[in-house]
């Protein structure tokens, strides 16, 4: 490899490298998620849910509920939307559910994987900015 980061590879080095090989069931694990979080009335669910004061919880009996009916009123959607958009963030296994009657209520299930995919948004949310100024 160069010795400085800002250097391009020279053409041995870059053949030299390897692309990075997951099995295929990975794969497409990591592609559905994506596509999935990349929805962003999905990403405001996320981010509903995982309001500032409960970063920190790591404890999944400590998480904050969030009815669905409150949801889909926070994000502007239809309940069979918002369900819908629920259900494939399930099926991802971000969040989780309880019934209570005819009630549903919402959680993170997966903390981290939300918080690594915040501080995404953060850095994209930077890079634009930065482009914005240099333009």
């Amino acid at each position: 490899m160069s010795s400085t980061s800002d250097q391009p590879l020279t053409t041995s080095e870059a053949q030299q490298r390897e692309i990075p090989r997951r099995p295929p069931e990975v794969d497409k694990y990591v592609d559905t998620f994506l596509s999935i979080v990349c929805d962003t009335k999905r990403r405001y669910i996320l981010e509903l849910l995982a309001m500032p004061g409960d970063k920190d919880t790591h404890q999944l009996s400590e998480m904050p509920e969030v009815r669905s009916g409150d949801i889909a009123k926070a994000i502007g959607l239809s309940a069979a939307t918002t369900s819908e958009h629920l259900r494939q963030l399930a099926y991802i296994g971000l969040i989780t559910s309880r019934r209570a009657g005819n009630t549903v209520y919402y959680r993170l299930r997966n903390h981290e994987l939300v918080e690594v995919f915040d501080k995404l948004l953060v850095a994209l949310d930077k890079t634009y900015s930065e482009q914005l100024r240099s333009e």
